[in-house]
């Protein structure tokens, strides 16, 4: 038989979460647009009947601007959730898992996958909304673009880019660019491998044999087959990175799409990588160290040669790298690779009692810890020794090469699209990206568009290094742009518009934004650029470059996840420290709004999961399946009793119904009795209906006597009746002689009136 569908959101037979985002206030029609496409897909071996406990009423509360809840799984699968007011509702399901090979055994898995469990987890995600692109980066270094249509299409060649990411261990970490600061960058086609300038259709060819090393092979194999998408989210692009050299892809650690400009741009600890969705072309690829201009002050310095490493299966070493979380370490269900120093150590002894405990925990988890314990390690390595001393994580200090390697590595964290001054001497508005990196780096590189329509898509875009904008303590969290009066400037973006509609309905809907700004007159107004990292933010004015406000947030902590967010009309930056701490800073002063301690950091999950988002709401998991939502808004504190709900509908109590004499008489089941029945004032004096009466008949004298005692009794009373006539026809007779004098009294005064005026005449009066 078919079982009832479930009407809770999370069940503990969906795959865990890996990475969660949070968006409020969202365009109005966002939310019916996903529940008409996730109410067509097919639920298969659910009953069609609806719930059959029902009750309760939803809260009547104030707030009127819709959210939505994102959610990644280690199954590949996204889910979108209706998450307004109190409500959580399941919008649509997205699986992102359809557009690769499955391998149906163990014999049949590929050699080049990096991950034995759960090659598919979505491990970040990048979402416009007023566009609807989507943008969901997998732990098997992979990106996927998608687009939103409402319409159902099959895809005959799922389109692919593969991109090779090396990083230069032999070389030096500065640059060689020339002596301008402002340089432009390298094409994909000059700084590449003869393989990346092929057509980025064809995937390319590469070595797999057992006698050398992996090269050019993607960990995933991109279906060929004919894909059927169902409307909803349909791929647009499949980027992959691929293995160069025996050196697996990193995985992917910041990413982020611009719907206006046709771009996305990732990043991991080898470098970042710029792709055009709509040409579908790799427009650059750069290594950390070529963003830093040759005059910058904080240029990377030359490091020492390293050993080429060997084929190494899949998995790195746990020393290798500043950030590790970026890359592969081994499943601690599957084996640990032997520590090097005290931190991972301590790490794996962690390991070692969740396992003992028999949970079982995929390679994003395992990733997880890895980096919460090297950003533990890097905060105390970044102090001086008297601070370092009063740390609960202090970790020696050693000066071995693989200590200088680790700090060397520099990955990228953050990005963020926006219009602003990309140089010093720039007085107009034009296109540009910021980055940020792990080791607390700003960077910015000048975005040159062409025109729209269909020279969009013929002639390629360029970029140019400016150089490093500003360094913090800590690696880069996030970032913004205010203009002059301190409302935060948004990426720009393209409206969405269906693109399988027809021609027509494609150019009435589609109003797509200009990508580059109009010409700006000279004296533009200023902008300030908001920067935050693990341990300070700062805000810089643009075009000078010059710092005007800073704060260390935290000393003996570092921040988890920070964001800017607008609250009850102002903006913000709020932050989530790990030792449980919540914090908010105004904008731009950087003056300290809040210092809640909240929650300390038990769980690796609530680090992975936390985020902030507009009007005072943020989130996090609990558990696999339990979500919490906070606030730190006045506002919505004091509207929470009228935004919860009641569990229960109040009814009336229904009247019972008559028992019948029979029934009652014969029934010889036990009568339940109320305690209005019993002691109530209704019923007070009567006798049950059920018990029997014995009732005089008339022939008896009991009767005669019940006879004459009630003609005796109706005697005594119409005597009293015939009393009590006569003393109202006694009250009557009196009224009528009171009447009768009052009468002839008028009488006598209106005579006397009459004599009075009867003589006179009318002007005597």
């Amino acid at each position: 038989y078919p079982i009832f569908e479930s009407p809770y959101p999370l069940s503990i037979h969906e795959s865990p979460v890996t990475c969660c985002e949070y968006f409020a206030d969202c365009p109005s029609e966002l939310i019916p647009a996903l529940y008409s496409v996730g109410s067509r897909q097919k639920r298969q071996g659910f009953s069609k009947k609806e719930w059959p406990i029902s009750g309760g009423n939803w809260g009547q509360g104030t707030q009127s601007y819709p959210e939505i809840i994102i959610t990644g799984h280690a199954d590949g699968s996204i889910k979108f959730w209706d998450a307004s007011a109190l409500m959580l509702q399941v919008l649509y399901k997205l699986k992102t898992a359809k557009v690769f090979e499955r391998a149906r055994g163990k014999e049949e898995k590929p050699t080049a996958d990096i991950v034995d469990e759960d090659p598919f987890a979505i491990q970040t995600l990048s979402w416009c909304p007023e566009s609807r692109m989507l943008c969901v980066a997998g732990v098997s270094a992979h990106v996927i673009v998608y687009r939103f249509s409402k319409q159902d299409i099959t895809t005959e060649v799922v389109e692919l880019l593969e991109v090779r990411m090396q990083c230069d261990f032999n070389g030096v970490d500065s640059p060689v660019l020339g002596g301008d600061q402002t340089s432009a960058l390298p094409t994909p086609a000059a700084s590449c491998s003869p393989q990346e300038s092929e057509s980025p259709f064809q995937p390319s060819t590469g070595s797999n044999s057992s006698d050398g090393p992996r090269d050019n092979i993607p960990c995933l194999q991109v279906r060929s087959s004919p894909l059927k998408q169902s409307p909803g989210y349909q791929v647009e692009l499949v980027i992959q990175l691929v293995w160069v050299s025996g050196e697996p892809p990193q995985q992917i650690t910041s990413l982020a799409v611009n719907s206006s400009y046709g771009l996305v741009v990732f990043g991991n600890c080898n470098g970042l990588a710029v792709v055009d969705y709509l040409q579908k072309t790799l427009l650059l690829n750069l290594g950390t160290s070529e963003l830093y201009s040759p005059s910058d002050p904080c240029q990377r310095q030359p490091r020492s040669p390293r050993k080429p490493r060997q084929p190494s299966g899949g998995f790195c070493d746990a020393s290798d790298g500043v950030n590790n979380s970026e890359e592969r370490c081994k499943s601690p269900t599957s084996g640990s690779p032997s520590p090097c120093n005290s931190d991972d150590e301590r790490k794996q002894n962690f390991i070692e009692k969740v396992k003992v405990k028999g949970r079982r925990f995929s390679k994003t988890v395992a990733s997880d810890f890895a980096k919460m314990s090297r950003k533990i390690s890097s905060s105390s390595e970044q102090k001086p020794e008297s601070d370092a001393k009063d740390n609960a994580f202090t970790r020696s200090r050693s000066s071995s090469v693989t200590s200088i390697d680790r700090e060397s590595r520099e990955a990228i964290s953050s990005f963020y699209f926006c219009e602003s001054f990309p140089r010093k001497s720039d007085s107009l508005l034009s296109p540009c990206l910021l980055v940020g990196t792990s080791q607390g780096s700003v960077m910015m590189l000048a975005l040159s568009l062409p025109p729209g329509g269909d020279q969009r898509l013929q002639q390629p875009l360029s970029f140019a290094s400016c150089g490093t904008l500003v360094r913090l303590k800590g690696g880069i969290l996030t970032m913004g742009l205010l203009d002059a009066t301190g409302t935060l400037l948004p990426p720009s973006y393209e409206q969405w518009y269906d693109p399988n509609a027809s021609d027509e309905e494609k150019e009435k809907s589609r109003r797509r934004r200009p990508p580059s700004p109009p010409s700006s007159q000279e004296g533009q107004e200023a902008q300030f650029a908001v920067v935050c990292s693990e341990k300070q933010a700062k805000v810089v004015a643009m075009p000078s470059q010059t710092c005007i406000h800073k704060h260390n947030i935290t000393e003996t902590s570092f921040v988890l996840r920070a964001d800017v967010v607008q609250v009850a009309g102002a903006y913000c930056i709020t932050c989530f420290c790990a030792n449980g701490h919540i914090m908010t800073l105004s904008l731009p002063s950087l003056r300290p709004l809040l210092d809640v301690n909240y929650l300390p950091l038990t769980d690796m999950r609530i680090a992975r999961t936390f985020c902030f988002s507009n009007l005072g709401q943020a989130l996090y998991l609990t558990s696999p399946t339990e979500i919490q939502r906070i606030t730190y808004s006045q506002e919505t504190c004091d509207n929470l009793q009228e935004m919860l709900s009641e569990l229960f509908t109040p009814v009336e109590t229904p009247e019972a119904p008559n028992r019948g004499f029979f029934k009652g008489l014969f029934g010889g089941g036990a009568q339940s009795l109320d305690r209005e029945d019993l002691f109530g004032e209704t019923t007070a004096g009567k006798a049950s209906r059920s018990l029997a009466q014995h009732i005089p008949g008339p022939g008896s004298m009991e009767g005669m006597k019940g006879a004459a005692s009630g003609v005796v009794g109706d005697l005594a009373r119409a005597r009293i009746a015939l009393d009590e006539r006569g003393q109202k026809l006694g009250e009557l007779e009196e009224r009528t002689a009171a009447m009768m004098a009052s009468a002839e009294s008028f009488s006598k005064h209106a005579h006397d009136m009459m004599l009075k005026y009867k003589d006179k005449k009318w002007y005597q009066l």
